[in-house]
């Protein structure tokens, strides 16, 4: 099981695009082989020696004219008839040359060996060791990852916004999901940013500086955070089924120590037995290669999983014997545990089915290759849209959350409405009274008082009921502080 295969879709052949430029330059150069400098050294001396030990013990010539052998710098061309071509095996230590593939050499028809037209020297053309259609088909591959990658980290963010904005939403379920959204959020961006600055940079890999070997360590803790958070999420429903008394609040704490810490001490391991190897494969170009230490890696991912199968497992066995047992109090599982566990059920399986498949690859060249890097590429990239469709967007108490707040939005409006509405037919009913009581000559403060009252004081109410309504400011503010 190899845990950077699928992440690292051929780097070797994305890099051979730019070998084929610098292959049409006539000259030795040596750059983007995939050893370090001093074994390149006493590789190519190794090399010249062979060649020159076995252009003078083939002491037959050809018949003149032909063209001398030469050591272009990486291969040997022994003497060739004028007006041929010579053939060679490319070089393996070459970064996306194929050993199978083979450059060749042209011999002019006046025994002298090909120019370049453009800088006059002689030249072998190794392009022909790069095999482009495969080139192809790995750059469109990794345009799956990223495009896979930012999808789902804007779905992530999206999420953890949501889960932030509602704090009536927080309890120890989901605090777990925040914490697996963060770990998948800065995985994804993590990926993305070794794709831009790391993979795409020919240069800044034969460099193998410490800060891209640094971001391949961070990119991988948090890799493993992934599935530590998975396994966290799965003990924590096994543990609410198996044992009802368990203190949620103490459970967070004891996750939260297995799913951060945990991944740290695996991958500071694996750096310190890569650091001090001796092995060329474990200390070149970045640590792209798996390296002969992956394994530390592989096997706590594989060992998450299977727990987190073997939780499922009990999980369904604790609910089927619940929901036999009838309805008897409290021994139904509650809609919210049930709501958890079809997530978890539907969640677990479909992340570790990238892992899960990976021991059946199919060798190279085989028909279902292409069709399993493509399974691949769509489980890795789109983990993290799956886990925030599940633990989010089709969360059933988000999509709550999210009804009563529209609901209470819309009620709020309306409300404003009809205070507005009932405030304008206040004040119009009460000036068509004062405007009545007018004309009839009765003092409006008056009219619940005693006829007799209104009849003893005579015309002189009538001034007073015209002053009263004319002071239209005082009685609207009455009117409006009554409303």
């Amino acid at each position: 099981m190899e845990i950077s295969r699928s992440n690292y879709p051929a780097f070797a052949q994305t890099l051979a695009s730019g070998m084929e430029a610098q292959t049409e330059i006539p000259s030795n150069t040596t750059a983007g082989s995939t050893v370090q400098e001093e074994e390149l050294k006493r590789i190519l001396s190794e090399r010249r020696q062979e060649c020159m030990e076995r252009l003078k013990s083939n002491a037959t010539a050809p018949p003149e004219p032909y063209c001398p052998g030469v050591f272009d710098g990486w291969s040997c061309w022994p003497n060739t008839p004028a007006g041929t071509i010579a053939f060679q095996p490319c070089p393996d230590f070459v970064t996306g040359f194929d050993a199978g593939r083979f450059a060749h050499k042209d011999c002019e028809a006046n025994g002298t060996w090909f120019k370049h037209p453009e800088s006059q020297q002689i030249w072998s053309n190794y392009t022909t060791c790069v095999n482009m259609e495969d080139l192809s088909w790995q750059q469109r591959l990794n345009t799956i990852y990223e495009t896979g990658y930012t999808i789902s980290l804007v779905a992530l963010l999206l999420s953890l916004a949501i889960l932030t904005y509602f704090r009536s939403l927080r309890c120890a379920r989901i605090t777990l999901h925040m914490n697996l959204f963060a770990s998948f959020a800065v995985n994804n961006a993590l990926w993305l940013i070794w794709y831009g600055t790391v993979a795409a940079n020919t240069p800044t890999l034969f460099e193998n500086g410490i800060g891209c070997r640094l971001l391949h360590m961070i990119l991988h803790y948090f890799l493993l955070t992934n599935y530590a958070w998975m396994l966290c999420e799965g003990f924590y429903l096994h543990t609410l089924l198996v044992s009802a008394f368990t203190s949620e609040h103490k459970l967070v704490k004891w996750l939260m120590g297995l799913g951060w810490p945990l991944p740290a001490i695996i991958v500071i391991t694996y750096a310190i037995l890569r650091g001090t190897s001796n092995d060329l494969a474990d200390s070149s170009q970045c640590w792209i290669n798996e390296g002969n230490y992956a394994n530390v890696l592989i096997y706590p991912v594989c060992v998450s999983t299977l727990l987190n199968l073997l939780f499922l497992c009990n999980i369904v066995r604790v609910l089927l014997t619940k929901l036999r047992a009838g309805p008897a109090i409290g021994t139904r599982p509650s809609r919210s545990m049930l709501q958890a566990f079809r997530a978890t059920l539907l969640l677990v399986p479909l992340l570790g089915l990238h892992y899960l498949v990976i021991p059946f690859r199919p060798p190279k060249g085989h028909p279902w290759e292409q069709a399993y890097e493509i399974i691949s590429a769509i489980t890795a990239s789109f983990q993290g849209l799956c886990v925030a469709i599940l633990f989010c967007f089709c969360n059933g108490e988000v999509i709550t959350q999210f009804k009563r707040k529209w609901e209470g939005t819309a009620f709020v409006r309306k409300r404003a409405n009809s205070c507005t509405a009932t405030t304008v037919s206040v004040r119009w009913r009460e000036r068509r009274r004062c405007d009545y009581q007018s004309a009839a000559g009765v003092d409006p403060q008056e009219s619940a008082g005693s006829s007799t009252a209104a009849a003893r004081r005579g015309s002189s109410n009538h001034l007073q009921v015209l002053i009263k309504r004319n002071d239209s400011a005082n009685d609207f503010n009455q009117y409006q502080s009554q409303c």
